[in-house]
């Protein structure tokens, strides 16, 4: 009776258990700008602040946005990090890689900045009605020591999507990344 009572609870437990796997979601992750050679005379000090957004995007999952605005989470996907801290890194890189600023951190590196770079998620989505990935950015630079904006733009690129997948929705998302990336240093190198 015993015996078979044990017999039960593990069959239970492995059936418990079995529910639980099933493949892991793939991670892909975003690129940074690459490095633009040689540097130019050093210029200011920006600190990148992590970008705020709504809930949804502050997960590690890729959003797919569904006629009407309802906002769900594509399956078998997932960002190598939550997606705020993975943009602030790739901007933080891009920014670096340049080769025109003085230095680029984090807020909470301690290191002087003559500028606070502030920005927020609009959109970083795939859209199922138009079959695009679309990345919209909003960014402000502040002066750190007065706290005036002293410029603010919005970001935006959309790329075609061949089939809404973890993968080609991905792939297209970094695409379009790439595109606000190289004008978002362009705008920040110019002076704004």
């Amino acid at each position: 009776m015993v015996r078979s009572s044990h017999i039960a609870a593990a069959v239970l437990l492995a059936a418990l258990l079995g529910g639980c796997g099933g493949a892991a979601p793939l991670t892909f992750d975003l690129a940074a700008l690459p490095s633009a050679g040689r540097p130019v005379a050093a210029g200011r000090s920006i600190a990148v602040s992590e970008p705020v957004s709504i809930q949804p995007f502050e997960a590690d999952r890729i959003i797919v946005r569904e006629n009407g605005g309802a906002l769900s989470f594509l399956g078998g996907g997932q960002w190598a990090d939550r997606l705020p801290r993975l943009i602030q890194t790739r901007l933080i890189q891009s920014l670096e890689n340049s080769g025109r600023l003085r230095s680029v951190s984090r807020p909470g590196d301690k290191v002087v900045a003559d500028y606070q770079l502030i920005s927020e998620i609009r959109a970083f989505d795939v859209q199922a009605g138009t079959g695009e990935a679309v990345v919209d950015l909003s960014l402000k630079l502040v002066a750190d020591g007065t706290g005036k904006v002293t410029a603010a733009r919005i970001f935006t690129a959309r790329v075609p999507v061949a089939k809404v997948d973890a993968g080609n929705g991905a792939r297209a998302l970094d695409q379009a990344l790439t595109t606000v990336l190289a004008d978002v240093v362009r705008w920040v190198n110019s002076g704004r």
